[in-house]
């Protein structure tokens, strides 16, 4: 650590990171470039930038990566339908990699021997970071100074930052933290860590609640090609404003609140509310799309990856080479995803209410109740009478 001569930061401009880029200074003597990741959420980021140069940094970058986390993250794990513990759509856990990425790359660009991080101790981002930080650069050095320092209360973390001059934000009319990007918003800690409490709704910030969406339904078409959506209501959109755009349509009918206690990769438990409007269009979306498009058997080859993969995004294993694996198989079934499919938004819900493809597997002529000339229906005895075998045996030995 002696011998560190330049760190990079991911930075916000909050009290935490704010604290560190001095408390890095201090340590270290040396350089700090603060490094702050443009992922869609809404900030001031001249703010941003004014307020880490008043606080030492040797400079403030900031990287505009919203294109490629749509790109090359949501679209990409979305294809594989990828949702932790049956519920919880990842938009952090997807972040947190491709920051790590950029600042790797900030550091080798600014000439930096070491990299610094504001995660605490005790949850998933700290690991999420690190692991991106070591397979993509392992001759960086990391410094997490919540686990070394002695700044471990909110209390000290303000005496700190008054002591060295460093605005502190309000935080009486926010008891809790948040987190946002393209994908979602998520809010945790404070009033939140009473599993029994439930959040007020003047806390959410991306959607309406379900009572008050409008009474009458939005309908909407999305076209999908091999497993990524192309267009909305048959107008082509860039990745990013697609996905803006299912984030509008879906806070407006108060789409995409989960409320949820998750298993944390430390090993505690922790209360999560997520707001995840355009996320939840497109995954029950592309769902439905599969069900005409995809063979049965790779279907359900797939669904049973589904956990592994989200399990492996969740714990910070982005660039593990079980995960390259694990995306290319995923891709490989979205060969034949392409269609369209129509969906009903309606106070909270998003149903798939029609759909069609050129690649569709389903053909009226096989499934009708009315006479067909493709199925011979005496033919199902004798399938039921094979399946039944094995309990047949197990009944007579019974007997």
């Amino acid at each position: 650590m002696a011998g560190v001569k330049k760190i990079v930061l991911a930075y916000s401009g909050g009290l935490d990171t704010s604290v560190i880029l001095k408390w890095l200074q201090e340590r270290y003597q040396c350089p700090v470039v603060a490094f702050a990741a443009d992922l869609g959420q809404r900030e001031d980021w001249a703010a941003v930038r004014a307020k880490g140069l008043a606080t030492g940094a040797e400079e403030v970058v900031i990287s505009d990566l919203k294109e490629t986390f749509v790109r090359e993250y949501i679209f990409p794990a979305f294809r594989a339908n990828a949702i932790y513990e049956g519920s919880y759509l990842l938009g952090t856990s997807l972040a947190r990699p491709l920051i790590a990425q950029e600042q790797v790359r900030v550091a080798v660009e600014k000439g930096a021997d070491a990299v610094s991080h504001g995660a605490t101790g005790k949850g998933n981002d700290q690991v999420r970071f690190e692991l991106t930080y070591m397979a993509l650069n392992p001759r960086l050095t990391i410094i997490a100074p919540w686990r070394i320092w002695d700044l471990n209360s909110r209390t000290r973390l303000i005496a700190y930052a008054k002591e060295h001059n460093i605005p502190v934000p309000v935080t009486k009319e926010k008891p809790y933290s948040s987190d946002e990007n393209l994908l979602h918003i998520s809010f945790e800690g404070g009033i939140l860590e009473d599993p029994w409490q439930e959040p007020d709704d003047s806390m959410f910030e991306l959607t309406c609640s379900p009572e008050k969406a409008p009474d009458r339904p939005t309908y909407i078409e999305i076209e999908f090609r091999q497993g990524n959506p192309v267009a909305i209501n048959g107008a082509a959109l860039e990745p990013g404003a697609l996905f803006a755009e299912l984030n509008r349509l879906g806070g407006e009918n108060g789409i995409g609140r989960l409320d949820m206690v998750e298993n944390r990769f430390v090993g505690m438990k922790s209360r999560g509310v997520y707001e995840t409007p355009g996320g939840t269009i497109l995954r029950a979306a592309h769902r439905d799309l599969e069900t005409i498009t995809m063979d049965r058997e790779v279907l359900r080859i797939r669904d049973s990856l589904v956990p592994r993969y989200s399990e492996l995004i969740y714990n910070g294993f982005w660039f593990a080479p079980e995960m390259r694996l694990l995306q290319k198989t995923m891709d490989e079934t979205q060969q034949t995803v392409s269609g369209v499919v129509r969906l009903k938004l309606y106070k909270g819900n998003c149903l798939p209410v029609g759909r069609r493809s050129d690649q569709s597997l389903y053909h009226e002529s096989f499934a009708t109740f009315e006479a067909d000339e493709v199925y011979n229906q005496a033919d199902a005895g004798g399938f039921i009478r094979l399946n039944a075998l094995r309990l047949r045996i197990q009944a007579l030995k019974a007997t």
